[in-house]
């Protein structure tokens, strides 16, 4: 991983993953973001960088997360490049295209540019998404984004939605982008200042997965997509690491202690916010260790033309110290028949052996451990005020 010191940032590259030290002053010019990019402003997450020529037009956009909004859950899938992002309209007070730096009205403006397709491709900016790192200001860059995502319909990749916050509602945008894969290519300083001061050349020091966008829309689209490596994930790796994390799955273990079935509901609610292809799932019998079977089916096509593969559940609500071992997951790989496949859904852990038995002999069980859980909730918008009403409406 390349690490960019304060001093180095007015002539680095940008590179995927790349560290960009923060300065030391211990104020608002120790952002890296105005230093590293040509006329940047030093603080907000929906910074709009705009052409010399024109101050009215887009010359590229920041857009800086920390990923830790519970409110406002942004979500970078990296084994897809699917990035998704709420937009700056995040309090109750103004209406949604009215925000401070209309990054929700550049949101719907440059969709619609999208949509419009032809030479209207030609005017959306490129989007350069950064997280917040480890220490102080520092930031890491995670990739050149093109709104839309091919996964999506169209009607998907910016939606408006309402939120209550303080007994007031106000709307928000939610927006989806793709991030392209760069390649070997180093995103230049060259196209950067071409895009601010010399729009018309800009295209000539383009990436070429911007230049594929530009020319064909979403038929030029290349995701990075970065498969995960097959391993064995410890302990540490499967349950809540986060005092956030931790409460949603001590909440979930603590409603469902008395009522162990109860959590084959919940089980079978998180396999469908996970993906909403998962269907038709039904209960069957409980197990004496408070273990329950759950046979459903994964869609795949669309709405009006199908085809299903069928799964088997099982669901334990477990302690984070009480770890799924050799004998539950057996139980689950003897249920799985020609086609089929499995899920095992825990608020603990999978021990060690029974990770590695799974892992080595390639059985196709999907394992959804707590941080799974966790991860999943949070990004979906529940948190540890709202877990409770969650669980209330599965009944």
């Amino acid at each position: 991983m390349r690490i960019f010191s304060y001093e180095e940032l007015e002539d680095a590259p940008l590179i995927i993953d790349a560290i960009y030290k923060g300065g030391s002053e211990g104020n608002i010019k120790d952002d890296p973001l105005s230093r590293l990019l040509p006329r940047t402003s030093n603080q907000g997450g929906f910074r709009i960088t705009h052409r010399a020529d024109d101050p009215s037009m887009p010359a590229y956009v920041v857009i800086y997360t920390s990923f830790s909004e519970i409110e406002w859950p942004d979500f970078l899938d990296m084994e897809n490049g699917v990035f998704r992002y709420y937009g700056d309209n995040r309090k109750p007070g103004r209406g949604l295209h009215e925000t401070w730096k209309k990054g929700n009205l550049l949101l719907k403006t440059v969709f619609a540019w999208l949509n419009e397709n032809g030479e209207s491709l030609k005017k959306i900016p490129p989007f350069l998404i950064f997280k917040k790192a480890e220490e102080g200001r520092d930031v890491q860059f995670l990739g050149l984004a093109a709104p839309g995502n091919n996964n999506l319909p169209p009607d998907r990749e910016l939606v408006a939605f309402w939120r209550t916050n303080k007994q007031q509602r106000f709307q928000n945008y939610e927006a989806y982008f793709t991030v392209l894969d760069t390649g070997d290519e180093e995103i230049s300083k060259k196209w950067l200042n071409s895009l601010v001061y010399e729009y018309e050349k800009n295209i000539e020091y383009a990436p070429r997965c911007w230049r594929y966008f530009i020319e064909l829309g979403r038929l030029g689209v290349r995701a990075l997509k970065a498969p995960k490596v097959t391993m064995l994930r410890k302990k540490s790796e499967q349950i809540p690491n986060t005092v956030e994390e931790m409460k949603l799955i001590q909440f979930i273990h603590d409603y469902y202690i008395n009522n162990p079935y109860g959590f084959e509901k919940c089980a079978i609610e998180i396999m469908r916010l996970i993906d909403k292809n998962f269907v038709d799932f039904d209960l069957t019998r409980p197990w004496r260790d408070g273990g329950k079977d759950a046979m459903g089916k994964y869609r795949i096509g669309t709405e009006t033309n199908n085809l299903h593969v069928e799964c088997a559940l099982e669901a334990k609500c477990y302690n984070q110290n009480n770890a799924v071992g050799v004998k539950e997951m057996s139980r689950l790989i003897s249920r799985i028949r020609y086609r089929q496949f499995g899920i095992m859904v825990t608020t603990s852990y999978i021990h060690e052996q029974a990770y590695k038995e799974v892992v080595e002999d390639d059985h196709p069980i999907l394992i959804i451990a707590g941080k799974d859980i966790a991860d999943v909730l949070r990004n979906n918008g529940i948190d540890s005020q709202s877990i409770g009403i969650w669980l209330d409406s599965i009944g």
